[in-house]
């Protein structure tokens, strides 16, 4: 695309785009805060930046860690029915004129005159011409109070019924007809405040600059929401993510999805959401959408994509400023480690002016030796052995080793947010008191700090990796070398494209570029560097080389003169598997297979209406096994070619669509419930069926879902008789019975943790337990992750703690039932047996599952009724054995040998990746006409368009200017050699879309266009495509010629 601006000029913003809010004026009344349910944004204030008759709003809703707020913010109501009074006083006098009273009024008049507030010719027709972005946006009812100056009570009402009866568009419409018709003057600017008040911010700009760009760029979100909606209401709690979005919605809104889900259900209450969100005009809704998923770790995220690439960002056509957003991913793993730092030393204390010195073990020194040497070195050791403690030793080591007049500087990383926060605390208690400036940024927190004053005025940083990835990226941070020390957790991460890898990259491009600016010391941290595909142990050593190159490591660290000290720490638990026998018939199993086969046939009857168009993965539906989490990635995949689904005829795709989401919605919560009839009773996979409908009926309930709920209803009857014979009891439950039984009689005092693969299967066993008369003294607990897979599981972090916590300190909760949260990086000593319930992973989670058990005499149990799941934890062992034999071997190697295996590994993998980037497009040369993307009518042609300063298009010659209209530019502005003077937009009375923008360029008056604006289409075929972005459209770039302007 050519030459980047930077990402804070005028010139790399979006036409359209908000700017940072304005700060209020002096004066300003301080607004009352109303307390209302649900956790919400504060909404920003309207009477800062607008006088009577101008201004704009103080600024519109962001994503921020505000999110999580918990109250609204209004202007007091008398502040409200002032500026309306103000409003309205001309109205009236007016009528009070018109009864012979206007003397009475004089002395108010003069007080109170204002600047005309009346409304031009233009702006009507200009209402008229937008009202159906405004019906699609505005619920005429919220703002209904604050027009009652110009709406008689029963007109008010009559659009209230409008509502009731018809729906909201319909009572905006009338809304906007009742609206038109008046002719008093100062409707216009009431109407305006009005939405201000109200909090349609993006309405109300929209409606002051006659600039509708912003709310038509949601179109395809809302087209996609539409589609989704069957998976948003069966997966997505509303409650949950309320609070993160709140800043999307209406106020009211926000507490009519909280009554909704109160008196009808979470289903329904996802459907107001839906409907809520559909109507939402805050430009930043399906983002803030998005992170308020990926924070609840739901599986609709999957689904819901926003900013495909989001990566390549490039300088937009001289537009409007806009808020700087960074590029955040957040990787989310489910608990910290809660490190032990070392059982014989005590932390420092708050009162005192000094730090108590660390205390490490031996084990823990001869970890950190050749790190304190300066070497970059890999340490791996047992989880649970103190490898924080370790950490700090060489933190501490490396700050003091620089002489007088010089500073270290330390970066370390965690990947995982709660640890994040817990690194944080640790290393904030330790080295302030040492004199050391400590601060953190994560993805929470990116939005409200300066990442650059962050790491220029602190000692050590505690990131998350994604933050420096997008630093480097943007040039806020120049290069790895502003460090002189990079701590790695959990480094077993660093491949493939994971942040810590891409960081990576840069260093190891710095190395090979021969640059003269110093690199950082490398320090990696983790339990276990794994095995990857190795099939034998040179396979074995090839790979772990390979994780070496990307940390560019010297040295892996091993404990190996102190192992008996370390093997007091780190108990290795015994381990046992039990293979246990499946019912022998499965009469429930049947009976649901039925049902799915019978709402695939309505699936596949779906397709047969298409003909040959298809979706792909489709014809696969008869390879799957019910009852499978391959089964489940199949309905995924589904559901991910309906979005890019399309058909000319748009009501209908919309149809197809939703039909083919209910019915995989409905598929997947039947695997759902075979999976814990496979591993639980038949009652609680039919208790958490019999849920779901619940939930469904109480919600929308269209015509597809009465049919699937009337097939399920019909084999209620024989699924509850079949659920309640004793004779189907589960043989697995019966094993695992036996061994708590067992193991509690040998010891009564053990401590266990039960792992399971899902939720539901934890709420399952939960109720299994507590039912069961033999086992009930186990008083279970549970600990779950925060997704929300199931609407009606899932912890929130401050759940989780206290979950362990009571497992740790309540001597009556003697089991702790759950799933993959739990395997890595939570510390219970006291635990002395783990169960792996049909549960296995990799060699890494292996050694990290059986760490739970740290208590000697630890026994760990697979109980599995699948002879592949004994074979593959096995073949971890070995795997996990081979991984010892290969760190063995390489740590005999020569260290110059060791470092040139090093060195080539990153030759070659630099060479794949420079080899794999993108290769630019041969220019095509052929000319192609521009199309108006809303009306289709013709705009210029490629060969008309010219290239200013490498990265803004303009359109020259005298035929162009027939084709658009210009209108004053809201926010004119002069910068560099340009001039903002007027928007475009397509000539077209009946279309009006926003082209770009009317500059002025040193002496030449002309237009600048965006591409997102046209369609392209080859004159010769007639083939038409769509390009977000100038540097995707392959054709001929003309650079401006000021010499051609002239002739």
């Amino acid at each position: 695309m050519g030459s980047q601006q930077p990402p804070g000029s005028p010139l790399s913003r979006e036409e359209g785009e908000a700017p940072p809010p304005a700060p209020a004026p002096e004066g300003r009344r301080r607004s009352r805060r109303v307390r209302l349910r649900g956790s919400c944004r504060h909404r920003p204030s309207f009477l800062g930046r607008r006088e009577l008759g101008t201004g704009a709003p103080a600024g519109t809703a962001s994503v921020s860690s505000e999110a999580a707020s918990c109250s609204f913010d209004f202007q007091s109501a008398a502040e409200v029915s002032q500026r309306l009074r103000l409003s309205a006083l001309g109205l009236l006098l007016r009528r009070s004129a018109q009864a012979g009273g206007l003397q009475a009024f004089e002395g108010s008049a003069a007080l109170a005159r204002e600047p005309p507030a009346g409304m031009s010719a233009e702006d009507r027709r200009n209402l008229h011409a937008f009202r159906d972005y405004v019906m699609k946006t505005l619920d005429p009812t919220y703002i209904l109070s604050y027009m009652a100056p110009w709406f008689k009570d029963d007109v008010v009402q009559h659009i209230q019924a409008e509502k009731n009866n018809k729906g909201t568009m319909e009572a905006a419409s009338l809304f906007l007809k009742f609206l038109l018709e008046l002719q008093e003057e100062g409707w216009f600017r009431g109407f305006l405040d009005a939405l201000g008040h109200a909090g349609y911010s993006g309405l109300y700009e929209a409606i002051e600059t006659w600039d509708f760009q912003k709310i038509e760029s949601l179109e395809e979100y809302r087209s996609l929401l539409k589609r989704l909606q069957p998976e948003f209401k069966t997966t997505v709690n509303p409650k949950d993510i309320l609070p993160k979005i709140s800043q999307c919605l209406i106020s009211q809104e926000c507490e009519e999805v909280i009554q909704v889900c109160s008196n009808k259900g979470l289903m329904a209450g996802a459907e107001k959401m839906v409907e809520c969100l559909l109507r939402s005009d805050k430009e930043n809704w399906p983002k803030t959408l998005k992170l308020a998923l990926e924070m609840e770790e739901s599986k609709f995220s999957e689904l819901w994509i926003v900013d495909k690439d989001a990566k390549n960002v490039e300088p937009k056509v001289l537009e409007d400023d806009e808020m700087e957003t960074s590029d955040i991913q957040i990787f989310y793993k489910e608990e910290p480690e809660c490190q032990n730092l070392s059982q014989n030393s005590s932390p420092p204390s708050a009162a005192s002016p000094t730090c108590t010195p660390l205390k490490p073990r031996n084990y823990q020194l001869e970890l950190a030796l050749p790190a304190k040497e300066g070497k970059n070195t890999l340490i791996c050791a047992p989880t649970g052995c103190g490898k924080t403690l370790v950490s700090l030793l060489i933190c501490e080591h490396h700050l003091k080793k620089f002489p007088q007049g010089q500073k270290g500087k330390v970066v370390f990383f965690a990947i995982q947010l709660p640890l994040y926060e817990q690194q944080k605390s640790t290393f904030s208690d330790y080295f302030e008191k040492l004199g050391y400036k400590v601060a953190g940024v994560s993805g929470v927190t990116a939005e409200t700090v300066s990442v650059e004053q962050i790491v220029e005025n602190n000692d050590i940083i505690i990131l998350t990796p994604q933050i420096l990835l997008n630093s480097l990226r943007n040039g806020t941070i120049p290069s790895l070398s502003v460090f002189t020390l990079m701590i790695f957790d959990e480094c077993h991460n660093t491949g493939k494209n994971h942040p810590c890898n891409m960081i990576m990259f840069n260093y190891i491009d710095q190395k090979l570029g021969g640059s003269s600016d110093p690199l950082p010391q490398v320090i990696g941290l983790t339990a276990s560097v794994g095995t990857g595909d190795a099939k034998n142990t040179k396979e074995a050593m090839e790979y772990i080389c390979k994780l070496c190159a990307s940390l560019d490591t010297e040295v892996i660290a091993t404990v190996k003169d102190n192992l008996e000290e370390l093997e007091e720490v780190a108990y290795k638990p015994q381990k046992f598997f039990r293979k246990v026998e499946s019912r022998t018939t499965d009469r429930f199993k049947c009976i649901i297979s039925q049902l799915m086969r019978e709402t695939e046939s309505l699936a596949k009857s779906i397709f047969d209406e298409l003909g040959t168009v298809t979706l792909e993965n489709v014809s696969q539906i008869q390879n799957r096994s019910f009852g499978t989490q391959k089964y489940e990635q199949w309905i995924v995949s589904v559901q991910k070619a309906c979005m890019v689904f399309q058909l000319p005829d748009k009501d209908e795709e919309s149809r197809i669509c939703k039909a083919l989401y209910l019915y995989t919605s409905h598929l997947r919560k039947y695997n759902d419930a075979l999976i814990i009839n496979e591993h639980a009773r038949m009652k609680d996979a039919l208790d958490y069926l019999k849920d779901f409908f619940a939930d469904v009926q109480s919600a929308g309930f269209d015509e597809t879902e009465q049919d699937l709920t009337r097939r399920f209803e019909e084999k209620l009857k024989e699924l509850e008789s079949v659920s309640m014979d004793l004779t189907n009891e589960n043989p697995k439950l019966k094993d695992l019975s036996f061994i708590l039984q067992e193991e509690y009689h040998l010891n009564p005092e053990s401590r266990t943790i039960l792992f399971v693969k899902t939720r539901a299967l934890v709420d399952a066993l939960k109720k299994w337990i507590e039912e069961n008369s033999e086992l009930s003294f186990l008083n279970p607990g549970i600990l779950t992750g925060r997704g929300k897979t199931n609407r009606n599981t899932g912890m929130t972090l401050p759940a989780q703690k206290c979950a362990l916590d009571t497992f740790r300190t309540d001597g009556d909760k003697k089991i702790l039932i759950a799933t993959s949260v739990a395997d890595e990086g939570i510390d219970i000593a006291e635990c002395n047996l783990v169960i792996l319930y049909e549960y296995v992973g990799n060699v890494i989670r292996m050694i990290q599952t059986r760490g739970r058990g740290r208590a000697r005499g630890s026994k760990c149990f697979l109980l599995t009724s699948n002879a592949d799941v004994i074979e593959k934890e096995k073949i971890n062992i070995y795997k996990e054995n081979m991984m010892n034999e290969s760190i063995l071997r390489l740590q005999t190697w020569n260290e110059a040998v060791f470092k040139e295996k090093i060195l080539q590994i990153q030759m070659q993998e630099k060479f794949i990746r420079d080899s794999q980037e993108k290769v630019e497009p041969v220019p095509d040369k052929e000319n192609k006409k521009l199309l108006c993307r809303k009306c289709k009518g013709f705009a210029c042609y490629t060969a008309d368009i010219r290239v200013l300063e490498d990265c803004h298009y303009a359109v020259v010659g005298d035929a162009f200017r027939k084709c658009y209209v210009s209108k004053l530019h809201p926010k004119p502005k002069t910068f560099g050699h340009f001039e903002k003077k007027a928007k475009i937009f397509c000539a077209r009375e009946d279309c009006r879309h926003d082209w770009g923008i009317h500059v002025k360029y040193k002496t030449f008056e002309i237009p600048v266009i965006k591409i997102e604006s046209f369609v392209v289409e080859d004159i010769a075929t007639g083939a038409q495509k769509l390009y977000a972005k100038w540097r995707d459209f392959p054709f001929e770039k003309i650079p401006f010629d000021a010499t051609e302007m002239s002739k």
